[in-house]
C-alpha cells in the first residue's frame, strides 16, 4: 500500500490510542464493518506500514528508568551502515536522521546509569561515528 486514505489514517490514529482495541469497537468508532477493519489492519501490516503493536508504559510508573537523547555525528557516507548497527541496540527506542551539525538523533532508555554508560560506549565504538553529545531527559512536561 503506497498511499493511505482517510480511513487508513483514522484507523492508525485509533490504534495508536489503543492498540488492543477490539475490532468491533474500532469498526463502531470508524463507522465501518468489522470485516473492513480486519482487512485494513491486515493490509497495513502486510505492506509494512504498521510494523508492530506494543505497550507504552507511563514514565512516572518506571521512575528509575534512564531516558536520554544522543546526538550522533557520522563520518562521510557511512550513515546507512551506522543506522543498521544502531537498529540492533534494544536500548534505542527511536532513531531519527536530521540536518545541521548532527546526523542522527537516538532516543535511549536503560534501567541503570551503568547500562546507559555501556550503551554510549557501544555507540561511540561504531566505525563511522566521529562525535556524539548526550542529554539525560529529566522530566517530561509534554508528550
Amino acid at each position: 500500500m503506497s498511499v493511505l486514505d482517510e480511513l487508513d489514517r483514522r484507523l492508525i490514529a485509533a490504534l495508536r490510542a489503543d492498540g488492543r482495541a477490539p475490532v468491533a469497537s474500532l469498526a463502531r468508532s470508524l463507522g465501518v464493518a468489522r470485516a473492513t477493519v480486519n482487512s485494513r489492519i491486515e493490509r497495513l501490516v502486510s505492506s509494512g506500514t504498521v510494523i508492530g503493536f506494543t505497550v507504552r508504559v507511563r514514565e512516572e510508573r518506571d521512575p528509575l528508568a534512564i531516558h536520554a537523547v544522543a546526538l550522533v555525528e557520522v563520518e562521510g557516507r557511512s550513515t546507512d551502515r551506522v543506522i543498521r548497527q544502531l537498529r540492533g541496540f534494544p536500548e534505542i527506542i527511536a532513531l531519527h536522521t536530521t540536518n545541521g551539525g548532527w546526523d542522527l538523533v537516538a532516543e535511549i532508555r536503560t534501567e541503570t546509569l551503568a547500562g546507559f554508560d555501556a550503551v554510549l560506549g557501544r555507540i561511540r565504538r561504531i566505525d563511522g561515528v566521529v562525535n556524539s553529545e548526550t542529554s539525560l531527559l529529566l522530566t517530561s512536561v509534554l508528550r
